[in-house]
């Protein structure tokens, strides 16, 4: 992803603009919460990204298909490399549980069908 994809987006602002699904399951209500409480310093309101801070996991190339949900989750407990955008490397994210990393994954996939990614 080159750094022309946020132009004009300012520093900690939102680099997306996610559509919301009209309801959450319940494991995606949980998932929100803990995606606001735990994830959201980096990665935004609503997954959307936050300039200077975290990319957008509403986007494309967090598909299924692209980076299924072990992927997903061992970036939460173990960290990953800088490989798509330019923020660096993520830290894991502490504190938080196998359950709570599997609702963390619902609330980002029922996010991503809002918006057509599949």
């Amino acid at each position: 992803m080159t750094s022309t994809f946020m132009a004009g987006v300012a520093d900690g602002a939102a680099i997306v603009t996610p559509r919301l699904p009209a309801t959450l399951s319940e494991a995606a209500q949980s998932g929100k919460q803990v995606f606001d409480a735990k994830c959201a310093v980096c990665h935004g309101t609503d997954a959307a990204g936050k300039k200077g801070n975290g990319p957008p996991l509403v986007h494309k190339i967090y598909e299924p298909s692209h980076h299924g949900d072990y992927a997903v989750q061992l970036a939460v407990v173990q960290g990953v490399r800088a490989h798509h955008w330019p923020f660096g490397d993520m830290a894991p994210v502490p504190g938080v549980t196998t359950a709570q990393v599997e609702q963390i994954v619902a609330y980002l996939r029922e996010m991503q069908r809002a918006n057509g990614i599949r």
